[in-house]
């Protein structure tokens, strides 16, 4: 069985990071969507809790997708699942530039590949840190073309 694990923060996730699973699930027997906290972002806006729920309620209709919170290196978990890859999306060309080093890291360190899943034009916009900032600053009713429905009702339920 071929397992790709995709980490993220996801805070929250988006239809761009959907694109990307859906994406995988075609490719691999078994994707594992790993929300994690990434203290280079700061304060998270939502727990990791609330993060891996969004996240399951909206890929409930992909049957080879799971969530694994992330508490650990990415490479330990991938090696703990037995993940064959790890995913990461790419909305445009200035994020390969980091995820780049940070694949050749993982190869070096762990002896795992990347696979780099571009996104399309229609969500290459799209970035958490704009629809939080929509959502803090009473555009929660103006996103919902951004996230999955889940996602929406938890933003809307926290900025209300």
């Amino acid at each position: 069985m071929r397992t790709a694990l995709f980490p993220g923060s996801f805070d929250p996730f988006h239809n761009g990071h959907l694109e990307i699973v859906e994406i995988a699930s075609k490719l691999f027997d078994q994707v594992v969507i790993a929300p994690m906290r990434n203290t280079q972002k700061g304060e998270p806006l939502f727990t990791l809790e609330e993060r891996k729920e969004m996240i399951i309620d909206s890929v409930a209709y992909l049957p080879n997708v799971s969530l694994e919170t992330l508490f650990v290196l990415t490479v330990d978990l991938a090696n703990e699942i037995g993940a064959d890859v790890i995913i990461k999306g790419l909305r445009v060309a200035s994020d390969a530039e980091a995820e780049l080093q940070q694949a050749q890291m993982n190869r070096r360190v762990a002896g795992i590949e990347t696979l780099f899943i571009p996104s399309s034009s229609e969500y290459s916009f799209i970035a958490s840190k704009y629809v939080r900032d929509f959502a803090r600053f009473g555009g929660a009713d103006r996103i919902g073309a951004t996230v999955p429905e889940p996602v929406l009702v938890k933003l809307k339920e926290k900025f209300a």
